[in-house]
């Protein structure tokens, strides 16, 4: 019986490969008919297809049997059809991912942004920071955040707390955490097209302030009063490049 090219993973899952569909809509049906029929026949549990965006024609015909849409990204669109009733399919990423940075400087001032489009009265101060780029670092995407919104270089000391909440942008849940950075610089160039002001603006005056969320002002105070936990490299354990490890200053060190 005809199948598509494929591969199979360990929980019997067959992998559809994405560079070798027939030329036609109409051999691609007939393919799909019968690779379908022989993995039933042979108890696999899940079909993953991954169609690129100038193959979006056959969506149609994969939805006519059966399969529905796991997830899309810039160049695919990958659909998954349970040929088992309630087979389990992985889930796609769940959360977005952002960082705020805690900039105190030798005066004792905290670098805040007013962001563009605020809805309702007055100013509403909050940390620099914003959404990290896929296979970025915590580390970098931080830094690289308030460099952006504010013009201020900085150094990561450390991470303070984190923050989960669901229901965030198109229904997805996201994971806050807040870092405190050590200034490298001072002069503020302020990011035009999403802020609206950036100052340096005095701690104290930053925890009295109508304009400052209670969240705020607790998250500020964490960061500068634990030392939080800090960029740690295992010997061994997994490629610094891909992976991030923040503990305790001095854990590694006590085996």
């Amino acid at each position: 019986m005809a199948e598509f090219a494929h591969t199979t993973n360990p929980f019997g899952g067959v992998i559809i490969t994405p560079d070798d569909f027939p030329a036609s809509r109409e051999e691609f049906q007939r393919l799909l008919v019968s690779s379908l029929a022989s993995w039933r026949s042979q108890g696999y549990k899940v079909v993953w297809l991954e169609l690129a965006l100038d193959k979006a024609a056959l969506v149609p015909i994969a939805v006519d049997y059966g399969f529905v849409y796991h997830h899309t990204t810039d160049d695919y669109l990958m659909l998954t059809l349970q040929l088992v009733e309630r087979a389990f399919v992985p889930p796609y990423a769940s959360h977005y991912i952002g960082a705020g940075g805690v900039v105190v400087n030798d005066s004792n001032e905290l670098l805040v942004v007013h962001e563009k489009g605020r809805v309702g009265q007055g100013r509403y101060y909050k940390l620099p920071g914003g959404a990290l780029h896929v296979g970025e670092h915590l580390v970098e995407g931080v830094v690289r955040e308030v460099l952006e919104e504010t013009g201020i270089e900085s150094r990561f000391m450390s991470l303070a707390c984190l923050r989960n909440m669901h229901g965030y942008r198109y229904g997805r849940s996201d994971i806050y955490f807040v870092c405190r950075l050590e200034p490298l610089s001072f002069e503020i160039t302020k990011q035009d097209e999403e802020i609206e002001e950036c100052l340096w603006m005095p701690v104290e005056e930053y925890y009295q302030a109508d304009t400052v969320s209670f969240f705020n002002k607790l998250i500020v105070r964490a960061a500068l009063e634990s030392p939080g936990v800090v960029p740690t490299e295992i010997a061994g354990y997994r490629d610094p490049d891909t992976v991030e490890v923040f503990l305790p200053s001095g854990t590694a060190q006590i085996f």
